[in-house]
């Protein structure tokens, strides 16, 4: 770690904490101070390093972690008991203006970084870059067959792999980052089922193709165990959900698979978080199946896998956008340890988004974002409910924060 000295400056904003988990290290750095320099970290170090005409903003007690990330949300839902209609029923103005206040619940909440993968009509690419919002991934309206899941999207595409190729070179001419493409159905679409596939292999492997071709990754919606087959082997570099739902049940994986998952370093995004007492909203066929999808995620992060909390927030009540800190829950069982789930939660996140080389470290030359949590998280996760303050490319985000009496701005220490 660099050493933290010189006077600060215009444009310069230094943390001190009584903690710092750095998005990677099994240990927390004790008593640290970290230099923001704008929009980036300029330096991270001990407070004994400080000189005593720098202008410090004090935390007590508190952590200080990289901007917590969410690899799977949905802007365009607003989280209600019925998104799909609350969304037919506005026009784009008004769709842009729900999304806007999703981001920034979910900026609030300490979540610095997400990644759309699933709107309506490539809206979420106009909210990139906004300075009061968080950094936002956008894949656009998802890829999906005629009428098939999230087909009100916007995506639809007829089942060949030219019109698949055309539609994944129409994406990345409107600019996205990330290709998202339903391999099966899913729950929120009348007449698509979560176990039946929507393209073959031979489909998926040209989207994948055409998609790496322009340097641009892919994921999968993956619910049925042939649906994540067909998926791994047309070479996706993430999965989401992987529930291996079945009709009455929940398939398991076979080795080869779960082998070919970790060799191949396809991401996992596990539909993690929901808020507590959850269960009564939930469906019951998910509530139901979710002992032996939880089973299934404990196997393959046992065997090496990658696996983020992907939340699906906006999907429901009980998935707001600043659903993912109760991830934590759901990842403590698939066997996950407390510096495992900051780390996914944080750095890992960041590699599966394509951003690991300025987001989820705090770390000389990384973006400035910076949540600052009351106590130990390594201790006890829970600090990650007790958000003290937000820094967001450098600037702070206002809060309406029980904590915020903790922290101080001093000259002397």
């Amino acid at each position: 770690m660099s050493t933290v000295n010189g006077t600060a400056n215009p444009g310069t904003t230094v943390l001190r904490a009584s903690w710092l988990f750095d998005g990677e290290g099994a240990m927390l750095l004790d008593n640290p101070v970290l230099i923001l320099k704008r929009t980036t970290i300029a330096g991270v170090g001990c407070a004994e390093d400080l000189r005593h005409e720098e202008t410090v903003v004090d935390f007590p007690g508190a952590t200080l972690i990289p901007g917590l990330i969410d690899p799977h949300v949905h802007l365009a839902f607003d989280a209600s008991s019925d998104p799909v209609t609350s969304l037919a029923e506005r026009d784009d103005d008004a769709i842009l203006a729900a999304m806007r206040i999703a981001a920034k619940t979910a900026l609030r909440g300490g979540i610095t970084t997400i990644r759309d993968l699933g709107d309506k009509d490539y809206l979420s690419l106009e909210l990139r870059g906004a300075a009061d919002l968080p950094t936002i991934v956008a894949s656009g309206p998802p890829l999906t067959t005629v009428k098939g899941h999230c087909h009100f999207l916007g995506g639809e595409v007829v089942r060949s792999t030219a019109d698949l190729r055309s539609a994944v070179r129409a994406h990345v001419g409107r600019g996205v980052d990330v290709i998202k493409i339903m391999a099966s159905g899913g729950t929120m679409t009348p007449g698509s089922r979560q176990e039946r596939t929507q393209f073959d292999r031979e489909a998926l492997r040209a989207a994948v193709a055409e998609a790496h071709r322009h340097g641009i990754p892919v994921t999968a919606h993956a619910h049925g165990l042939e649906a994540v087959r067909d998926a791994v082997e047309a070479g996706v570099d993430g999965l989401e959900h992987v529930t291996f739902w079945a009709a009455e049940g929940v398939d398991t994986p076979g080795h080869e698979l779960i082998e070919r998952i970790v060799s191949q370093r396809v991401a996992l995004g596990a539909t993690a978080g929901v808020l507590p007492q959850a269960d009564s909203v939930m469906p019951t066929e998910v509530s139901r199946r979710m002992p032996r999808i939880i089973a299934n995620f404990a196997t393959l992060y046992a065997a090496g896998a990658t696996i983020v909390a992907g939340t699906d927030a906006g999907i429901g009540p009980y998935k707001p956008h600043d659903v993912l800190p109760y991830a934590q829950d759901r990842l403590i069982e698939f066997g996950m340890d407390p510096v495992a789930i900051l780390r996914s939660m944080t750095s890992v996140a960041a590699d599966v988004c394509g951003l690991g080389h300025r987001k989820g470290r705090l770390a000389p030359g990384y973006d400035a974002d910076v949540v600052v949590v009351q106590g130990d998280p390594i201790a006890d996760l829970s600090a990650l409910h007790r958000v003290v303050a937000v820094y967001s490319r450098g600037n702070r985000v206002g809060q309406e924060s029980g904590y915020r009496s903790l922290f101080r701005r001093s000259r002397t220490f």
